[in-house]
């Protein structure tokens, strides 16, 4: 059996000629590709510190909207924040801008965000038995889910709605068909769905005293047996009906974020983070994170203001997770 003359140098074959074409098409694309970077000034890219477990944020709303008099920006706020000692801000205005805003003053100031909410969550709930305001509450929460991804965030918090809106299968069931709308929006963002607990109504009892379980909580989380569905959990809201760390413990994997806040049972009052009224156990606390391997953003839920108050917020914080 013969064999044909070997390829040489002077005798080009298919794959030799198709490999010195893909060649020349990169150089053509890399050549092209640094004109349009040399005429286009890429975006800034905002990240989050690195090498930590646990990160120090504040809500928007907290951060003082004029100085001396003057008005502030939503750029100059932001950047207080970052002057502040904080790792990001929780863009909890976010039905008060346009994405390319909220984009644009992220990038602009250099502090990260990490979550968006809107605070109409309250009017328009997803729970409420016209359909209108349902509707309304979803548009909401697609805004959010699009303002977060476009700011460099990973979720969105949400209220789901309120207790006195019907029985609780059924206001759980009007709830639960908005949001599964909503998933594969945020699949595709990249972005959590995660619910606070509130004082609403639903899913513990209002009435009763501690101590209660998130048991209903929890449930009502796995009913979506979803991915992209959490809880950002508000300690303090709830030391009043259970325990943080046996919360902590149940929800486990489900606290994807949480909001702090100093709370006292012996006056039945929200009071300063780790103030002398603050019984709240935050040593138990940190323990409950460490067993259950927290790692993520925890944000301030508290009155804020200007520079000096928001840094004592983000020092009662650092103290009460146990952070240096």
């Amino acid at each position: 059996m013969t064999s044909g003359p070997l390829p040489t140098d002077r005798t080009p074959n298919r794959r030799g000629f198709l490999g010195t074409g893909a060649v020349a098409a990169v150089a053509i694309s890399v050549a092209s590709s640094s004109s349009v970077t040399a005429a286009t000034e890429l975006p800034k890219l905002v990240v989050p510190p690195v090498g930590k477990r646990i990160f120090i944020s504040c809500k928007l709303s907290m951060i003082a909207n004029e100085e001396s008099g003057k008005k502030l920006s939503l750029v100059e706020r932001l950047k207080m924040a970052g002057e502040a000692g904080f790792d990001g801000v929780d863009f909890d205005e976010a039905g008060g801008f346009t994405v390319d805003q909220a984009r644009a003053a992220v990038q602009e100031s250099g502090v990260f965000a990490h979550n968006a909410i809107n605070h109409d969550h309250w009017n328009s709930r997803l729970t409420s038995p016209d359909e209108a305001v349902r509707a309304k509450g979803v548009a909401n929460i697609e805004h959010c889910l699009r303002v977060s991804h476009a700011i460099g965030g990973s979720a969105v918090l949400i209220v789901i709605g309120r207790g006195v809106d019907g029985p609780a299968d059924v206001i759980d069931d009007r709830a639960r068909e908005e949001i599964k709308k909503l998933i594969p929006l945020a699949a595709s963002l990249g972005q959590s769905i995660l619910f606070e607990n509130v004082w609403n109504q639903m899913h513990y009892d209002h009435s009763a005293p501690p101590e209660q379980t998130p048991d209903r909580f929890i449930r009502f989380v796995d009913s979506f047996n979803s991915p992209w569905v959490g809880m950002y959990y508000d300690i303090g809201n709830h030391w009043k009906y259970g325990q943080p760390r046996v919360w902590l413990n149940a929800f486990g994997r489900r606290a994807v974020k949480l909001d702090i806040k100093g709370f006292s049972r012996a006056k039945d009052k929200f009071v300063d983070i780790t103030s002398a009224d603050d019984d709240l156990p935050w040593t138990e606390v940190q323990q409950g994170l460490k067993e259950i391997g927290f790692t993520g953003w925890t944000t301030a839920e508290v009155g804020g203001g200007g520079l000096e108050r928001l840094t004592t917020v983000r020092k009662q914080m650092q103290k009460a997770l146990g952070l240096s």
